[in-house]
């Protein structure tokens, strides 16, 4: 691909600018071929025009992708060129405060003018052992990488340092020193490390000074070669220095000072050892104020001489030394105020008694006449004659300020060799590592002969570097078999020619000096004539003719002439000199001009006025100089110094450190591209980038390029072989094949085809990206749609729902308003209804009443004329009625008759026929039927009708009554109405006389209630006062009770407060001072292994005896810590013998050792003893309140006290009853006395009888003493808190007024409620009583019956045991006895203590004496036994065994069946116990045997051969068991320490045995869990607690040695597996890394992985269960392992800029998620493992989160709450985006981050410690297994043990 296709629209290039050097713009057209010109756009937005060279058409230089901005490594860049190298280090300087960079082999380092901490231990530890590309750049990284070369190569290494005054050189160089005196250490006690270091201040002190450049620049050369042995550690050290400036001595420019050490001894001048030098403020000399700037900001100069002093103690330069070079010091400064004057114009003189010069003749012991002479004088030799000749005052200055100068270079060099003495050493040397310091290329605005030789051997040193790049260019390219061809590098051999070849500079310089009459004019003529037209890189400036231009590699420099020659020659005064060398009283400067040979020197000089430096040469140490080769020139000098030091160079590997100056004002983090660009133009830097650039400089491994690219990969591409796989793309991809080579591991790449590559990955990510972004847009513009239709819906249904809601309610409340209306107007229409109705009703009564009368009256007419016209008309009728009637009866009857007869007649004839009949009967039944329904429908119309009558009568009755009612009552009103008017007439005249009485009743009350409301206001009055009385007395009283209240809270909360600090304090403490005491026994445990090594080292220079080898029998052990005075005699000759062995080696080795353990143990034992004091402190804490409550019981207790004296009788009384009973016991023992029915038994049933007897009425006498006692208490607290109110109730009858009464009710009613506090008080303290009464019932009820269980046992014990029973029993219940009255008492019961513990001695001691008496006899019973055994082995066949006994009656009593039930306890003899050990711990093998044996056995069989040691009362041979076995772990341990598997395995053995020791020790509180076997196995005779305290620090180093074997073995695999490898793959992609490539992320074979970290958990937790491990220890362990793997992945993290990224977050806790997974499977949760990953995961969050804007700050300060500000700010300047699309933090964020976290009290460090350990603890674990149940295998070899 054409390089021009590339400038397309938005490609970003740089173009020049004046200001910037470079900056950044953006096409906005693509390029043509044939444009003359690109139409560009720059950052701010601006247009412009930029027009190509129409000569060379060159293009603009490429910006490199953003995702590369920042890389670590410069040739990691796609574009190499100028711009881009510079745009990346201010990128990495501004915004990432990242001080280094590499640039191939080189490490550029810019001065940050600030304090980092990045120079810690915890660093230099972080940075061992690592490759140097997979940590960020570091000076660490530089001298990791020089000493891990020269231990693999076996090759000596140097690391170059150079750079401008003040680009920070001195301080790298520093730096490096410290990291190879921390990572090597050093083979003697010497500290040859502390001296290499010490070795910095001093020669800061005379070597360095302030400049305007620099506050503490090198003023010389220096090249350090640190030597180191065979094993690669320091041994000693050597110092060259090349280039004093002498001239600074006399002369400093403004802002710049002398060397520092003048200044530090004027500012220490008032202290009494520096009063005899007469010095006073630096401003008072010449030497020291030319510079007007005699103080350093943040420098004291007064501690900074200390400081340089202790360095020269350290040293080896004695108080003496020093004080003289003080003197030599203070007469230059004294010499520089001597003042010369004119005598003449061609002579001068030094006026008498100048004070000055007196004391420069005083300090160096010179008479004042020679050196005022000479100064002023000059001897001249000719072939004939010596004369003397006067100077002018000029040349008499200049004079004295070379003599200055030539005594301070004489000094420096005294100092420089005094220093290699010391830093020598006699072990020879195997390898070194040089550290060169020095100059960088300079030019400045007058460049004299100092300039030019600084300049000369950079060009040195600059070819030495290209021609290193090159070689390692080819190296590669020759290793990966890819052809070459020459690289064009730029060679400046040519500039070397020109200044050091025949005719040279150089050369020619030297011709003139030798010249006579020889000037600076004549050999600038003769540089013109010889170089002016034969050499292109000499040119002479066109308006100087004592000037010359060279063209150096980094740039063109004008030599001003003047001044060559002089300071060349560097001459000095031959008679000054003498005078000096003549001093008697001064040996020091004797000394330091013994190698003077003749007058002239050429280390000294004549200063000229026109140059700005003069320089010095420190000879070659070693070298012989002879007459003729002190007459060399300086520049001779300097090129054969400088010719030895490219050889040293040559012969080593070299490393390049390149300082680089950012800005001229001392800036914190400031940068000027200017600056930085003329120094990278100087350093070689670009010429690197340059040489890389010229061939392939982008390389990658397959892998990385598979991995990289795998994108613009098409499925079927993708073969097996990852090679050919990348071979067939890159054809593809790239038709060019020039463009990149196929290497046998690498592919490499021309310039710019990784940017290609990437902008085809770019190009394919972003097709991918819209792809996936239409995707996902038109997933949520769909999922938008329908939520958007969702919410339609759901809106309308709401809007649809309000509006029908709305709808009804409006229509509610149209329809009650239309009811309500409807309702209104019918009442409205009702009530006017109703008001007509009863209108018209009236209307209708009156007229309804007149039209009745009417009618009636009518009606009643009517009536009496038709009764009339009835009577008349009835008489008519009936009249008539008659008269037809009987006509027609009559008529009728003629009728019917004639009728009946004719029907008759036929009747006769139907009667005949059936049918006629028949129908005759039908026609009947329906005729009755049809009558029977008439009858009954009459009967019931005359029932409807009779009943009508009967209510028509009761409503006529009832109506007819209330008319005679209502009558009535009218007659009764109308009567009523007569009397009440003739009352009416007396009710009157009553009222008359009532209105008179009214009025004078008024007048009565009016006089009334005036009186009335007087006296009612007056009583207001005093109402309102006593309510404010009242009102102010109950404020009062409030207020003194919620003050009361209130202090008595606070009181309450500060004590509880004081109380829980003081609980924290103590815990934080004792937690402290564990980890101290635990840190000690490590530092113990690496003296005593120092020791051990010590010793077999001197025990194998020794030539052994023939026939002679040391057994186990007589090694010696150093157990001071842990042994008694007595050991095995055997172990005391073998320590006196071992400490002869060191006494004639190394005596006083061996006593610091000796010394150094004592110290080691007085402050273990101190650090015991604060922690237990620390412990009695936090008891005493907490029983304080009860003990100022008890101090103020003391007059309460007097009855108390009394009846104890009377229980301490009591008890007296009880114990001589003891002894009566065990007098009788032992008087009559031998015959059974205590039989049943014997004097001793029935003694002891009187005894216990009355016991018993006694205890009841002492308990009761004890109920009724409590009870008092609380009754007084509560007594004596009422009447506290009654005082007040019982003086109101005495008062009440002295009160007289209305407010004393008040007060007296008042006190009245809080007595009232006090009493029914105290009611209630007693009632509750009654019913405690009553449930204790029960309590202590129920507890002698209990007592009774063990007392009987335990006498029924005893009766049933033979009569020894019997005896040694009762006597166990008395002593147990007098302990128990003694402790209670300890817990009532501890004041009254000291003395029955006392007296219990005396008398528990003489039972003990009487026990013993039994005990010992009957095994005594249980011997002889064996031998007897055994002696008749044999006796009897013949007549009885070997039947009877040899415990047997013949005689049938004794049988059982002598064999009993007892013995064959086990005791838990193991017998050995005396001198099986090394074979014990051997076979036990020695030779055990986890993995073999021990896997299969129960966990804790080896524990358990030690402890019971300790149990039967103890039981036998053998105090040896528990001693020395126990010393035995710990020696043996210990010896174990360092033969096999590096085994896991071993250091657990006697890890859990060791705790086992520690809990064995507590469970059986006899103390109640490890014998809670204990059952009553287990409790008889317990220990009897010894009491092993310090041994617990031993055996408790030996597992305290087993752990400590677990936790180290663990973390060699996690450590390789933490950072591989925790950020190397991708868990989730395709998640991380991998970037261009540069020429020091890093590990790949890449899961090869061998690499580590997560898996491989979780396996070796899992083997770790199985390893520790399988060999029976505590599971708190378990647990304690895992939260260790769980430290390191979060300590070390995040330091790595803090460390590599590569792995701060999105998707290395993710990747982060992923992992971290899956170790808690792991923790859940084994279920360790709880174990605190968790929250030691917080720090990690919080920091992979953080490189997860948004990082832009103000709540994104908030966040994260919320959420990394684990992370220090350093960290976090580290985080984020390290993060780095991976793929174009992550957006980098930028630098406004950072600082906004910093601010909210100001306020954060925390540690500036950044690391975190990886080696820290927790203190450990070993919680109790008793355990269940039965001692005499175990069974001991075969395997183990010892059959030599007895089961007893």
């Amino acid at each position: 691909m054409a390089a021009s296709e590339l400038y397309t629209k938005r490609a970003r290039v740089w173009i020049p600018d004046a200001e910037e050097v470079w900056k950044s713009a953006e096409l906005t057209n693509d390029y043509k071929h044939g444009d003359v010109s690109l139409q560009l756009m720059l950052e701010d937005g601006t247009n412009l025009e930029h027009n190509l060279d129409p000569k060379t058409k060159n293009l603009p230089y490429l910006r490199n992708p953003d995702i590369l901005v920042g890389e670590n490594d410069l040739t990691a860049l796609s574009y190499l060129h100028e711009p881009a190298v510079l745009h990346n280090l201010k990128v990495r300087f501004m915004d990432s405060k990242l001080i280094y960079t590499y640039c191939g082999i080189v490490l550029v380092a810019i001065n940050p003018y600030e304090t980092l901490q990045i120079y810690g231990a915890d660093i230099i530890n972080a940075y061992s052992g690592q490759n140097m590309g997979d940590m960020d750049p570091h000076i660490f990284a530089v001298a990791e990488e020089a000493y891990k070369q020269m231990a693999r190569d076996e090759r000596n290494q140097s690391i170059i340092v150079s750079g401008e005054s003040g680009a920070g050189k001195t301080v790298s160089a520093k730096y490096a020193m410290r990291y190879f005196a921390t990572v090597s250490g050093t083979t003697s006690e010497a500290n040859v490390e502390q001296k290499v270091l010490a070795s910095n201040p001093i020669m800061e002190a005379i070597g360095n000074a302030k400049t305007t450049r620099n506050d503490n620049s090198s003023r010389f050369g220096k090249y350090i070669e640190i030597g180191f042995d065979t094993r690669y550690r320091i041994i000693g050290a050597n110092m060259r220095t090349y280039l004093l400036e002498k001239s600074r001595v006399v002369f400093q420019a403004d802002e710049e000072r002398n060397y520092h050490i003048f200044y530090q001894l004027c500012a220490s001048s008032h202290l009494p050892d520096y009063k005899n030098l007469k010095l006073s403020n630096a401003k008072d000399f010449l030497y020291t104020r030319q510079g007007r700037s005699p103080v350093i900001d943040g420098v004291d100069d007064t501690k900074e001489l200390s400081a340089t002093r202790n360095a020269f103690t350290l040293l080896g330069i004695n108080e003496s030394n020093q004080l003289g070079l003080f003197q030599v010091l203070a007469a230059i400064l004294h010499l520089g105020n001597v003042e010369i004057k004119d005598r003449d114009s061609d002579s001068s003189v030094i006026p008498p008694n100048n004070r000055h010069l007196t004391a420069f003749c005083e300090l160096v012991g010179v008479t004042y006449q020679d050196m005022s002479q000479w100064l002023c004088h000059r001897k001249l030799k000719t072939a004939t004659e010596t004369y003397i000749k006067t100077l002018p005052r000029l040349q008499a200055t200049n004079a004295r300020d070379a003599l200055s100068k030539h005594i301070y270079a004489k000094l420096f060099n005294w100092i420089v060799e005094h220093v290699n003495k010391a830093l020598i050493t006699n072990i020879k040397q195997h390898s070194f590592i040089g550290v060169l310091d020095i100059y960088g290329f300079e030019t400045f605005e007058i460049n004299s002969f100092e300039q030019f030789c600084i300049n000369y051997a950079n060009e040195k040193l600059q070819q030495q570097f290209n021609m290193h790049v090159f070689k390692l260019e080819q190296e590669e390219y020759m290793r990966e078999q890819i052809p070459w061809t020459l690289i064009d590098f730029y060679d400046n051999q040519p500039c070397i020619n020109l200044i050091e070849a025949k005719m040279g500079v150089l050369d020619l310089l030297d011709e003139e000096c030798k010249m006579p009459k020889g000037s600076d004019d004549s050999w600038a003529q003769k540089l013109y004539n010889t170089h002016l037209k034969t050499c292109s890189l000499f040119e002479k400036p066109r308006m100087s003719n004592r000037a010359f231009i060279i063209q150096h590699f980094a740039d063109k420099v004008e030599y001003q002439c003047d001044g060559f020659l002089e300071k060349n020659k560097d001459t000095v005064n031959e008679e000054q000199i003498n005078v000096l060398k003549a001093s008697k009283k001064f040996h020091l400067l004797v000394e330091l001009f013994h190698d003077e040979a003749k007058a002239t020197s050429p280390t000294g000089q004549a200063a000229g006025t026109g140059g700005r430096t003069r320089l010095s040469i420190k000879p070659v140490k070693g070298r012989e100089k002879s007459s003729k080769e002190h007459k060399k020139t300086v520049g001779c000098q300097f090129r054969n110094s400088l010719q030895m030091l490219m050889e040293t160079l040559n012969a080593t590997t070299p490393h390049y450190v390149r300082c680089i100056k950012p800005n001229d004002f001392k800036l914190a983090f400031s940068f000027d591209p200017k600056r930085a660009v003329q120094q990278l133009r100087a350093c070689g830097v670009l010429e690197t980038i340059r040489i890389s650039a010229a061939g392939f400089p982008s390389r990658w491994t397959y892998q990385e390029f598979f991995s990289r690219y795998r994108v613009l990969m098409k499925q079927k591409d993708v073969l097996p072989d990852k090679k050919l796989t990348c071979r067939n793309v890159l054809e593809k991809l790239v038709e060019d094949q020039d463009k990149y080579q196929f290497g046998k591991t690498k592919i490499f790449f021309r310039a710019g085809q990784v940017a290609y590559l990437e902008k085809l990955r770019a190009d394919k990510l972003r097709v991918a990206c819209i792809r996936i972004q239409k995707t996902i847009r038109c997933w949520l513009a769909r999922k938008s749609y329908l939520r958007k239709r969702s919410a339609a819906i759901t809106i309308q249904r709401f809007t649809r729902g309000y509006q029908a809601r709305r709808l009804a309610k409006f229509m509610r409340r149209t329809q009650a308003a239309t009811t309500i209306q409807k309702n209104q107007r019918m009442v409205v229409e009702r009530k006017r209804y109703r008001q007509k109705q009863a209108a018209a009703l009236v209307m209708q009564t009156i007229l309804r009443a007149y039209m009745a009368r009417q009618m009636y009256q009518a009606l009643l007419r009517e009536q009496k004329v038709v009764i009339i016209q009835k009577r008349v008309r009835g008489w008519l009728a009936r009249c008539w009625y008659k008269r037809c009637l009987e006509s027609i009866v009559y008529l009728q009857c003629c009728i019917r008759r004639m009728r009946a007869r004719q029907e008759l007649k036929k009747l006769k004839i139907e009667a005949r026929s059936v049918e006629h009949f028949k129908k005759l009967n039908k026609g009947m039944e329906n005729k009755i039927m049809q009558l029977q329904r008439k009858i009954d429908e009459h009967t019931k119309e005359n029932r409807l009708v009779k009943e009508k009558l009967v209510v028509l009568e009761t409503s006529y009755t009832t109506e007819s009554e209330r008319m005679r009612a209502e009558v009535n009552r009218l007659r009764g009103v109308e009567e009523d109405a007569k009397n009440k008017g003739i009352r009416v007439t007396s009710l009157l005249e009553e009222l008359e006389k009532l209105k008179k009485e009214l009025s004078s009743t008024q007048k009565e009350k009016k006089t009334i209630e005036d009186w009335a409301k007087t006296y009612r206001h007056e009583m207001e009055k005093m109402v309102s006062e006593l309510k404010e009385q009242n009102g102010s007395l109950k404020k009062e009283k409030d207020d003194l009770n919620r003050l009361i209240q209130e202090q008595s809270q606070q009181m309450t909360e500060k004590m509880a407060r004081a109380i829980v600090q003081e609980t924290q304090q103590l815990e934080t403490d004792l937690n402290e001072e564990r980890s101290r005491y635990q840190n000690l026994l490590t530092e113990h445990r690496r003296l005593e292994e120092k020791y051990d090594d010590l010793k077999e080292a001197m025990a194998s220079s020794n030539v052994s005896k023939p026939g002679h080898r040391r057994t186990d029998s007589n090694h010696s052990s150093n157990e001071s810590e842990y042994t008694y005075n007595s050991e095995y005699a055997e172990l005391e000759e073998g320590s006196r013998a071992a400490e002869d062995v060191t006494r004639g080696i190394d005596t006083s080795l061996t006593l610091k050792l000796q010394k150094r353990l004592t110290e080691l143990e007085q402050e273990k034992q101190s650090l015991r003893n604060e922690l237990e004091n620390k412990e009695d402190q936090f008891q005493r804490a907490r029983a304080r309140d009860d003990v100022e409550f008890k101090k103020a019981r003391g007059a309460e207790l007097e009855y108390e006290s009394l009846k104890r004296q009377e229980l301490e009788s009591e008890n007296k009384k009880l114990k001589h009853d003891l002894v009566e009973i065990r007098q009788s016991l032992l008087g009559k023992a031998a015959t059974g006395a205590g039989a049943p029915g014997s004097p001793a038994y029935k003694v002891v049933l009187e005894q216990l009888n009355a016991s018993c007897e006694e205890l009841e009425v002492r308990k009761e006498e004890v109920l009724i003493l409590r009870s008092q006692l609380v009754s007084q208490k509560e007594a004596m607290h009422h009447k506290e808190t009654m005082t007040e109110p019982s003086v109101y109730v005495e008062d009440v009858s002295k009160l007289k007024d209305a407010g004393e009464l008040k007060q007296a009710y008042v006190g009245l009613k809080d007595t009232n409620r006090l009493l029914e506090h105290q009611l209630q008080t007693q009632r509750r303290g009654y019913d405690n009583e009553v449930e204790s009464l029960r309590g202590e019932l129920q507890n002698v009820k209990e007592e009774n019956n063990r007392q009987q269980q335990l006498l029924a046992q005893n009766l049933q014990l033979p009569p020894e045991a019997r005896i040694e029973a009762s006597l166990q029993h008395e002593i147990t219940r007098l302990t128990n006895e003694n402790l209670e009255l300890l817990a009532e008492d501890p004041t009254a019961s000291r003395e029955a203590r006392v007296n219990v513990l005396r008398r528990m001695v003489d039972l003990m001691e009487q026990l013993e004496k039994q005990d010992r008496t009957i095994r005594k006899l249980k011997k002889q019973l064996k031998v007897y036994s055994k002696r008749i055994g044999e006796m009897g082995a013949g007549q009885t066949e070997g039947q009877t065994s040899p415990g047997q006994m013949v005689d049938e009656p004794i049988h059982p009593v002598n064999i009993p069946r007892r013995e064959k039930d086990f005791q838990g306890m193991l017998e050995y003899k005396k001198e099986d116990e090394l074979k014990l050990v051997k076979n036990l711990i020695l030779e055990l093998k986890p993995r073999g045997v021990a896997v299969n044996l129960i966990p804790g056995l080896p524990a358990y069989i030690l402890f019971m051969c300790l149990r039967h040691a103890d039981y036998n009362n053998d105090d040896q041979k528990v001693r020395t068991l126990l010393t035995s076995t710990i020696n043996s772990i210990k010896k174990i341990l360092k033969k096999r320490g590096d085994d896991f598997e071993t250091v657990s395995f006697w890890l859990a053995n060791t705790c086992r045995f520690l809990h064995c020791l507590k469970q059986y020790s006899g103390d109640e509180a490890f014998m809670k869990h204990n059952t009553q076997r287990q409790n008889e196995h317990s220990l009897s005779n010894f009491d092993l607690a310090e041994y617990r305290q031993v055996i408790s620090d030996l597992a305290i180093q087993i752990y400590q040695q677990l936790i180290k074997c663990m973390e060699n073995i996690l450590q390789p695999m933490i950072v591989s597996g925790m950020l190397e490898h991708e868990t989730i793959q395709g998640v991380s992609g991998v970037k261009p890394t540069g020429l020091r490539k890093r590990t790949s992320s890449i899961a090869d074979e061998g690499t580590y992985t997560l898996d491989s970290i979780l396996r070796q958990l899992g083997a770790f937790h199985s390893t520790m269960c399988q060999h029976g491990t505590d599971p708190e220890l378990i647990k304690q362990v895992v939260k260790q392992q769980f430290y390191i793997i979060g300590a070390v992945t995040l330091n790595n993290l803090l460390l590599r800029k590569d792995m701060c990224s999105w998707s290395k977050g993710m990747q982060i806790r992923y992992n971290v998620s899956q170790l808690e997974e792991w923790l859940r499977d084994k279920g360790l949760m709880t174990c605190g493992a968790k929250e030691t990953l917080e720090p990690l995961i919080q920091a992979a969050q953080l490189l997860q989160v948004k990082k832009k804007t103000d709540e994104d700050a908030e966040a994260i300060c919320s959420m990394c709450l684990a992370l220090t500000t350093a960290q976090i700010v580290k985080v984020l300047n390290l993060y780095t985006p991976v793929n174009e699309f992550e957006e980098r933090v930028s630098v406004s964020f950072i600082r906004t981050i910093q601010t909210r976290l100001r306020d954060r009290c925390e540690s500036p460090q950044l690391l975190m410690d990886t080696k820290m350990i927790y203190p450990v603890t070993f919680p109790f674990s008793p355990s269940s297994l039965a001692l005499e149940t175990i069974q001991i295998p075969s395997s183990l070899n010892l059959a030599f043990l007895t089961r007893v």
